[in-house]
């Protein structure tokens, strides 16, 4: 019966994270879920990876995506599309509130602080902070193309994985 329900979720929506991949026109997605071991009944984690189809380049490494299952396979490995980027990496966000997190604190907190202490010059303005992104080329590698290092090289190359 479980196992039913199970592969039955499997074609609804997945949430998952992003992951590097080598794949053009496609993105690898990983899926956390818990797996029964019934000898000792407890739950572990199992990572379950599907690759999306996403040829508009939606997510980047890092973000949190909703996939759905495609009524037909595109390739033998693409089996799903990205419907949605639910959380870029960088920002976070409270999935509860919607409210944006710094630490282990909301970041309305830490401005109300400020205000009634004082702010210092040398605070962090999360207002004034660029987007990700704009930092493509300089330090953040993520819109690089990625490949899969077969060779030890001499040489560290940052987009090998």
């Amino acid at each position: 019966m479980s196992r039913n329900i199970a592969e039955a979720a499997r074609k609804f929506l997945l949430l998952g994270q992003c992951v590097p991949t080598v794949k053009q026109n496609a993105t690898k997605i990983r899926v956390k879920r818990l797996e029964l071991d019934e000898n000792l009944l407890m739950y572990f984690r199992k990572d379950e990876f599907y690759y999306c189809h996403d040829p508009d380049q939606k997510c980047k490494t890092g973000d949190i995506v909703l996939i759905q299952s495609l009524p037909r396979k595109l390739t033998k490995l693409i089996t799903h599309e990205v419907k949605e980027v639910v959380y870029p990496f960088g920002d976070i966000t409270d999935p509860i509130t919607n409210k944006k997190v710094a630490k282990e604190r909301y970041r309305e907190d830490i401005e109300k602080e400020a205000e009634i202490y004082g702010k210092l010059k040398s605070g962090f303005d999360y207002n004034k902070a660029l987007p990700r992104g704009w930092q493509d080329g300089k330090k953040d590698f993520t819109s690089k193309p990625t490949y899969t290092k077969f060779h030890v090289f001499d040489e560290n190359d940052p987009y090998a994985i």
